[in-house]
């Protein structure tokens, strides 16, 4: 990627896109009109989902829908973060170092601060009461279904935010969030989640926990808030990881309904309250048994009891844009694979520094399953140590089921150049270590006993080492052809080491 001068600072998502049209091909609006019911996502697949997509699909520019059907107030804005490329504009950093810059962040937090009055509480600008007649969530907001099997309109790009009802600490994450009536929405908390852990405090004590959801923020609070234990423990907010990647701190408001904070500069937020002890089946109102695309491709099984979250408000700015991704598409590896791979660079560097050159949490594992490790091998003794870290990926994000090890030389952005390290530097019989038995992730629709006898419970994986590193003493027999290093610019004007013109 050539260096872009970013002469806009990203503050919020409206300088956010504006930075994007900015760009040559980073950003598309259009003004037909578009049915929040499935069209969205089915445009934005051709357009730039990538990842897991179903094909054909490709990687492109972010999109801005200015005419959505029914709600003559609102635009939609999807897939600002779908490419690598893109979110190191956003986030002012080259792709390849991205890793390295959140790495930085979470040793170095920024603690948000709440700020008052009516100017700074952008997100408060108009404000609409549950109390209110005719509130109703499915006419209010423009939250689509990704396809027409969804078990209902979602949230996808909802920034939860709670408090710990014993100790105060509070947690900012992505949940999938459903329209269910007027003013209750499901929630889904994959187990391990700080906030289900708040809400269990909550529920075991006979209270609601209050909750705010942020909808269409800065995209560097996007990225922090999908880190996982261990670099973020109970009790770390992430709001700390995005106050250090923009260096100054996230501001918060305190909701109009509820005992809770919420984002100032959001473009829309949710005001309420996860109930104790009532459940609902996520597609009651579809009976699909589907809820909807999740990142590995596969469309999620609709839940039979969920949690609930009673809504009390919607404020938002005046004409706001909500934001929305496709779950199975590039832009969940982005958000969730470059918090992998910081929490994976900070792991390996503090055990046996200098070694571990770079990580790539791979969009064919949808950022969570697969990451590739650049390891420099120096000596003899550093032989077997690139298995240690591979090990220590696992520690550092215990949603990771494969490893792929490579050698420095080998560009790991770079699939077919992977792949080319696994057809001439690996063996199966001596480069594959299996740990069979280890809780992963239960969204992998192959992690359940009838797949395998190994697994014992639904989200139990064989988690693998793919080592196609050179053994050490071997090095010097596995150097790759050098050719002459040509300027190739005297020859093709214009042309850029990415091979296009610039």
């Amino acid at each position: 990627m050539a260096e872009v001068e970013r002469n806009i600072a990203v503050v919020d998502l409206r300088s956010a896109l504006e930075l994007l049209e900015s760009l040559p091909g980073e950003l598309l609006s259009t003004d037909v009109e578009i049915d929040a019911n499935a069209e969205i996502s089915g445009v934005y697949r051709h357009v730039g989902a990538g990842g897991a997509c179903m094909r054909p699909t490709r990687k492109g520019p972010a999109m801005l829908f200015n005419n959505v059907k029914g709600f003559p107030d609102f635009r939609v804005a999807i897939g600002l973060l779908s490419t690598r490329q893109r979110v190191g504009y956003l986030l002012g950093c080259k792709p390849e170092r991205l890793g390295f810059l959140l790495k930085d962040a979470v040793r170095n937090p920024v603690p948000p601060i709440t700020v008052a009055g009516a100017d700074k509480a952008l997100c408060q600008e108009v404000v609409h009461l549950a109390s209110d007649p005719g509130f109703d969530l499915h006419t209010l907001l423009p939250a689509p279904t990704n396809t027409p099997e969804d078990a209902g309109p979602y949230i996808t790009m909802g920034m939860c935010y709670a408090a710990d009802p014993e100790t105060g600490e509070c947690d900012i994450t992505i949940h999938r969030l459903c329209v269910q009536g007027r003013d209750e929405l499901s929630m889904w908390l994959t187990p391990g989640r700080h906030i289900e852990a708040f809400r269990q405090k909550a529920e075991a004590a006979g209270e609601p926990l209050p909750i705010s959801i942020s909808i269409g923020v800065d995209p560097a609070i996007e990225i922090a808030a999908c880190f996982e234990p261990p670099t973020t423990p109970q009790g770390f907010d992430e709001l700390n990881i995005a106050g250090a990647i923009r260096g100054r701190a996230v501001e918060l408001s305190d909701c109009l309904t509820i005992d809770a904070r919420a984002i100032a500069h959001a473009e829309i937020v949710i005001e309420g309250e996860l109930l104790p002890d009532l459940r609902v089946r996520e597609d009651q109102n579809t009976n699909t048994g589907k809820a909807m695309p999740e990142f590995p491709g596969y469309t999620g099984e609709a839940k039979a009891e969920l949690p609930v979250i009673k809504v009390h408000a919607v404020t938002h700015r005046r004409n706001p844009i909500l934001q929305t991704t496709i779950g199975a598409g590039e832009e969940h590896v982005n958000m969730a694979g470059i918090p992998t791979e910081a929490s994976i660079l900070d792991m390996v560097e503090r055990a046996m520094p200098g070694r571990l050159q770079n990580v790539y949490a791979h969009s064919a594992g949808g950022g969570k399953f697969l990451a590739i490790l650049q390891f420099k091998k120096s000596s003899a003794a550093d032989e077997g140590r690139q298995r240690q870290a591979a090990l220590l990926a696992f520690a550092s994000f215990p949603e990771l089921k494969h490893v792929i090890l490579v050698d420095e030389d080998v560009d790991i952005f770079d699939t077919d150049d992977v792949l080319w390290a696994m057809q001439t530097r690996y063996q199966g019989d001596v480069s594959t270590v299996f740990i069979p038995g280890v809780r992963c992730h239960p969204l992998d629709p192959s992690q359940i006993p009838e797949y395998s006898p190994s697994i014992l419970t639904i989200g139990m994986s064989c988690k693998t080492i793919f080592d196609c590193t050179v053994p050490f003493h071997l090095k010097a027999q596995f150097q790759r052809s050098r050719f002459l290093d040509v300027d190739v610019g005297r020859f093709l004007p214009g042309w850029t080491r990415e091979g296009a013109s610039s």
